[in-house]
């Protein structure tokens, strides 16, 4: 976080931002998305101190579940700016992460599913009938999928490196056509990620009329980002960002949620994210 504020600082757009604390989420905003059993047992896990393994490469500290109960919260409050036009569009600067959360599992350093609760938020308050998660994250969100993977009224987009963890979302095999997956190859670039965005993404969300759209922002597709092998750059997330908003114009009043997922360089993440951030400042793309 420190990271994107330096870069957003020194760029000059800190000054054009609201910032707006986070609030913690509540049981029923979550519950739309994660069964109570496992909220009840992430609960009675918290360590006095130290560390208890939940998975893998989960780790529960005793801040951690407080951390994530605000960063689903972040999501919250700006669903709700956005929806109240207090806000054209936000960007929730949030750890943990949570594309990987399932409805009953932490799983990839994520333990709330962050960008789906802010998605049934917006489904359940504000009675949208369509929306639309935009996942370009260097890892697939099979956690994001599990729990829309049937649910006609959200529409998920997804690009990520295969194979490689969480080893998913290929092929996709749920009943819900609007999942829609785009994995990329080691060593895949601009090219591939700008081709698949064109072909597959955007004729799909022009005919789905979506009327918000959410960003799953994970930035760690960067080149310089040593967690996997794609080579994607700044350029593409602005590339990426403009080409969302165009659709979030004509068809969803301009209203965007974009929720910070992975990036574990700082230097490129704070810079991609710059990148991402200008464009929804300016909320009028022209490519």
């Amino acid at each position: 976080m420190e990271a994107i504020e330096r870069v957003l600082r020194k760029s000059g757009l800190w000054h054009l931002l609201q910032k707006i604390e986070a609030p913690e989420v509540t049981d029923i905003q979550l519950s739309r998305v994660h069964t109570r059993k496992y909220l009840n047992s992430l609960e009675n896990q918290i360590p006095s101190n130290g560390t208890v393994k939940i998975e893998e490469d989960t780790y529960l500290s005793r801040d951690t579940l407080a951390a994530a109960r605000h960063a689903a919260g972040a999501a919250i409050k700006a669903v709700d700016m956005v929806m109240k036009k207090q806000a054209k569009n936000a960007f929730c600067a949030i750890r943990p992460p949570g594309h990987h959360a399932h409805a009953d599992k932490a799983a990839g350093f994520c333990f709330i599913n962050n960008v789906a609760v802010a998605a049934m938020h917006a489904i359940a308050e504000y009675r949208l009938a369509r929306v639309a998660i935009v996942d370009f994250d260097l890892h697939h969100g099979d956690g994001t999928e599990d729990i829309f993977r049937d649910d006609p009224r959200v529409m998920l987009l997804s690009s990520f490196e295969h194979p490689l963890y969480p080893f998913s979302g290929v092929p996709f095999t749920g009943s819900n056509p609007n999942v829609i997956n785009s994995p990329l190859k080691a060593g895949d670039g601009s090219n591939e990620f700008r081709d698949v965005v064109r072909a597959q993404w955007l004729p799909r969300l022009a005919s789905f009329r979506p009327q918000m759209i959410f960003f799953a922002a994970g930035f760690d597709a960067h080149r310089n980002d040593d967690l996997g092998h794609l080579n994607l750059t700044e350029a593409d997330y602005e590339w990426i960002t403009k080409k969302i908003m165009l659709i979030a114009n004509r068809h969803s009043q301009g209203r965007i949620v974009s929720v910070l997922e992975g990036g574990y360089k700082l230097t490129s993440l704070a810079k991609s994210a710059k990148a991402h951030i200008a464009c929804l400042v300016k909320a009028s793309p022209f490519i």
